[in-house]
């Protein structure tokens, strides 16, 4: 099986870390976000796979060769024209077998092989509250009916999820085509929906499955939560002399913690060294070096240094102190 995976994304949302990193490779559980998203396609027997990179993709291209043996192409998208535009852009990819489409900005928790092995395309979908940031479907029976990019009045709250089973990639390749030959853009952009949307109006049938456990990697609180999600599912019981660990926590083998508090829900990356601080709820990446710091809901860049200073105090009874 191949999938197509667009990782061409700068994700402003999550500056500063963006800026010596590609969004896809922060340490969310011990490991880079496309590292999650590949252990699992692997899992599905996915053995070719077709990246589309923009932003600093020689980084991308050389962690999947480090880590991964996969049979793997990489194809530059120079300009952010939209979904559409970047799976046009791997179009070589769309042949006579199915291809699975998978947004490497999220991490997901779903069975596949029922999805791989149906007789129909398939699209994963989620209930959300606020549909209006997303593709939406409308059904029909058991069929898609419609597809909408981001509607100011959504009839629906099925989200699009950011994953696709394609059974007729070919004719999803000549719907892509027609698209940019003919310059037909939704929101300034080429929308993979409108494809898909020409694919059903051709006679595909599209069905839908339900990934209840889609987590975005998006901005730095929703960043946290799938940390905190992914440390819930493998946890973690270690000791370490001269530290507290509070399971679930990721650390690194190569981490140094020294009279240091850990967890819950904390990630420490290779190299990372934490002395005499309280960390929850938090990422502190590769290299990065945290010292008399008490951090909750934080990230860490790689190679970061947050250093605190620890206060003596003699306060009377009654009395009121603020620190900062």
């Amino acid at each position: 099986m191949r999938a197509i995976i667009p990782v061409a994304g700068v994700g402003s949302r999550l500056r500063p870390h963006t800026y010596t990193l590609p969004k896809v490779l922060l340490n969310v559980a011990g490991k880079p976000i496309l590292g999650h998203i590949l252990d699992t396609m692997i899992e599905e027997a996915v053995n070719e796979a077709t990246f589309v990179v923009g932003y600093m993709g020689d980084l991308v291209e050389e962690y999947v060769r480090e880590n991964y043996d996969l049979k793997a192409t990489f194809v530059e998208q120079e300009s952010r024209e939209g979904l559409g535009h970047a799976i046009w852009l791997a179009r070589e990819s769309l042949r006579d077998e199915p291809v699975l489409i998978v947004l490497g900005d999220t991490i997901f928790d779903v069975d596949l092989k029922p999805v791989m092995t149906g007789e129909h395309s398939s699209l994963g979908v989620k209930h959300v509250e606020d549909p209006r940031r997303f593709g939406v479907i409308e059904t029909r029976g058991q069929f898609v009916d419609q597809l909408v990019e981001k509607p100011e009045n959504p009839t629906t709250n099925l989200a699009i999820v950011g994953l696709y089973f394609i059974k007729s990639s070919k004719l999803l390749g000549r719907c892509l085509d027609q698209l940019v030959h003919n310059n037909k853009r939704t929101r300034g952009e080429y929308q993979l929906t409108d494809a898909l949307q020409m694919m059903i109006d051709k006679g595909e049938r599209f069905t839908t499955f339900n990934v209840d456990r889609w987590f975005d990697c998006g901005k730095p609180e929703t960043l946290l939560a799938t940390n905190r999600h992914l440390l819930s599912r493998r946890p973690l019981e270690r000791r370490i002399s001269g530290a507290v660990v509070n399971s679930p926590v990721y650390i690194a083998p190569t981490a140094t913690i020294g009279n240091a508090i850990i967890g819950p829900n904390a990630t420490i990356a290779d190299g990372a060294v934490v002395r005499d601080s309280i960390i929850t709820n938090s990422i502190v990446g590769e290299h990065a070096s945290v010292e008399k710091a008490i951090l909750d809901e934080s990230i860490i860049g790689a190679d970061a240094k947050v250093r605190g200073e620890i206060r003596k105090v003699n306060i009377g009874a009654s009395s009121e102190l603020s620190i900062r």
